[in-house]
C-alpha cells in the first residue's frame, strides 16, 4: 500500500493590575506603543563564558550520513513516515484511556522535537490543539503537564502569526482554569511554561499579554475571597513562576513603567533571594538584574529614584553574599558553583553595568548572547525544548528572528539528512515514537490481510 496516501496534515501595552498580597500592591502602566520581543535590547559586552548545551551529542550527530534504519529511501519517503506515526498519535488522542493519550503525547513530543512538522502542522493543527486542551480540561496530573508542552512546542513550530494568535485564545481560558489547582508542581510548572510560549509566540495585543501575567502572578498571590484561607505555593512552583514571568518581562518597554510597580516587583524579589531554595534565588537574581537592565530610572521623580535606589542597594548586598555563599550540609556542588557564578555576573551588572555574554554552539555557528534579556530568553527556551533545543535553533525561523541567528547552511538537503536523534527514535524499541510507528504499520497490515482474505474468499467461491 502506498503510505503517501496516508500523509495526512508578539509588545506588552495597556495596564497591568497585580495583587501580590496585602502588603505589595503591584501595577504596570505601558506605553501606547507596541514594543516586539523578537529584536531584544543590546548593552555593553564583558567577560566571554561558553553556555554548555545539553545537546552537544545533537550537534555532532547532524553532519552524519543517513541512517539504513530509517524507513524508506529518500527524504520524502521518511517524512511520510513520520506524519503517519504523528497521524497515528492524533488518533490515539481520541481514545478513553489515558495511558493511551499519555503515550501518544510523549511521541508527539519526540517527533516535535526531533523533526519541525510544517505539513502535518498545516494539515491537523486545530486538531491537535484541541486534543490537547481536552487533556488539559479532563487528564491526570501527567497527561496535563505532557499536552501543555506539546501546545507550547506546537506554538513554536508554527511560529508568529494567526495560528499563533488562535492557540493563545483558545488555550488562555483552560489553562487558567487549570492552573487554579495546586495539587500538582510539575503539572502547575508545565501549565505556566506553556502559557509563557504561547504568549511569547502568539501574543500581539497589549490586553492578551497583561492578562497572561496576571494569571501567571496569580499563581503564586491568589485573590482570596472572604473565609479563604491561602495555600503556601512550593518552591516548583515560585521558580516556574519567576521563570514565565520573566521571560514575558523581556518584551517590555521600561520607559514605561510606573514607579509603584517598579518598586512592588522589586521589593517582592528581594525577598526571594532569602529564601532556602537555590533555585529560587537563582530566578529571582535574573529577574532583577533584568529589571534593572531595561528600568529608566532617568524618567522617574527624585523621590522614586532614591526609594529604588536605596533598594537597589539592598539587593546589592544580597547579592554580594550570594556570589560568595559557601556550600552548606548536603549542597551540590555544582549547584553551588552555578549560584556563585549567577551572582557574579549579577554583581558585576549592578555595580558596573556589564552584562555577561555567553555562548553556545549551534552546529558550526556561535549564538551569542550579551543582554541579561536575550540571557533570559535562551535560558528558558533551552529548558523548555530540551533535546529539541539544538534542532530548533539550527531549523526554526521564528528563533531565528528571536535571536537574530542564522545557522550555517547545511552541505546536504533536509530531505537527505538525518538526525542523530531521529536515529535514536527509530532505532531505540522503546522510543514512544518507534512504539506508535508500530502500531500504525500493525494496523495497516491487517487492513491489509483482511482485504485479501476477502479477495481470495471471493475467488473461491468463483
Amino acid at each position: 500500500m502506498d503510505q503517501s496516501s496516508f500523509a495526512s496534515s508578539k509588545s506588552i501595552v495597556g495596564f497591568i493590575d497585580f495583587t501580590l498580597d496585602s502588603s505589595v500592591d503591584y501595577q504596570l502602566a505601558f506605553s501606547p506603543y507596541p514594543v516586539r520581543h523578537h529584536r531584544p535590547c543590546r548593552v555593553q559586552r564583558k567577560n566571554a563564558a561558553m553556555l554548555d548545551s545539553d545537546d552537544t551529542d545533537s550537534v555532532s550527530s547532524s553532519s552524519t550520513s543517513r541512517s539504513d534504519q530509517m524507513v524508506g529511501t529518500s527524504g520524502e519517503d521518511v517524512q511520510t513516515d513520520k506524519e503517519s506515526v504523528l497521524d497515528q498519535c492524533l488518533d490515539d488522542l481520541f481514545e478513553k484511556r489515558g495511558s493511551t493519550r499519555e503515550k501518544a503525547l510523549v511521541a508527539i513530543i519526540e517527533a516535535f522535537n526531533s523533526n519541525l512538522p510544517h505539513e502535518f502542522v498545516e494539515k491537523k493543527f486545530a486538531t491537535m490543539l484541541h486534543q490537547c486542551l481536552n487533556s488539559i480540561k479532563k487528564g491526570s496530573a501527567k497527561e496535563v503537564a505532557l499536552a501543555s508542552h506539546a501546545i507550547g512546542l506546537l506554538a513554536l513550530t508554527v511560529g508568529s502569526g494567526k495560528k499563533a494568535q488562535e492557540i493563545l485564545e483558545e488555550a488562555i481560558s483552560p489553562i487558567s482554569e487549570a492552573l487554579k489547582s495546586r495539587s500538582d508542581s510539575s503539572k502547575i510548572a508545565s501549565l505556566l511554561d506553556c502559557l509563557a510560549v504561547i504568549t511569547f509566540v502568539g501574543g500581539n495585543e497589549s490586553e492578551e499579554t497583561d492578562k497572561c501575567m496576571q494569571v501567571m502572578w496569580q499563581v503564586v498571590h491568589p485573590k482570596l475571597g472572604p473565609n479563604v484561607v491561602a495555600t503556601k505555593p512550593s518552591p516548583p512552583v515560585i521558580t516556574a513562576m519567576v521563570s514565565a514571568w520573566s521571560f514575558l518581562l523581556t518584551t517590555m518597554n521600561g520607559w514605561a513603567l510606573d514607579p509603584k510597580s517598579w518598586q512592588g516587583s522589586i521589593s517582592y524579589f528581594s525577598t526571594l533571594l532569602e529564601k532556602d531554595d537555590r533555585s529560587i534565588r537563582i530566578v529571582a537574581g535574573e529577574a532583577l538584574a533584568l529589571i534593572f537592565e531595561i528600568g529608566n530610572l532617568e524618567k522617574f521623580s527624585a523621590q522614586d529614584v532614591t526609594h529604588i535606589q536605596g533598594l537597589k542597594a539592598k539587593i546589592l548586598n544580597q547579592v554580594r553574599n550570594l556570589s560568595v555563599e559557601a556550600g552548606g550540609k548536603g549542597s551540590a556542588k555544582k549547584d553551588l558553583n552555578n549560584q556563585r557564578n549567577t551572582f557574579r555576573d549579577i554583581l558585576e551588572f549592578l555595580e558596573d553595568g556589564y552584562s555577561p555574554e555567553t555562548s553556545v554552539k549551534i552546529g558550526g555557528e556561535s549564538l551569542t548572547t550579551t543582554t541579561w534579556c536575550q540571557l533570559v530568553q535562551l535560558n528558558f527556551l533551552k529548558r523548555f525544548l530540551r533535546g529539541g533545543f539544538i534542532k530548533h535553533m539550527q531549523e526554526n525561523e521564528f528563533l531565528h528572528e528571536v535571536f537574530d541567528f542564522t545557522p550555517k547552511k547545511n552541505l546536504l538537503s533536509n530531505g537527505d539528512r538525518v538526525s542523530g536523534t531521529e536515529k535514536r527514535m527509530y532505532k531505540s524499541p522503546n522510543s514512544a515514537l518507534n512504539k506508535a510507528r508500530t502500531q500504525y504499520l500493525n494496523k495497516q497490515r491487517m487492513l491489509s490481510q483482511d482485504k485479501n482474505a476477502g479477495h481470495y474468499a471471493l475467488g473461491f467461491d468463483d
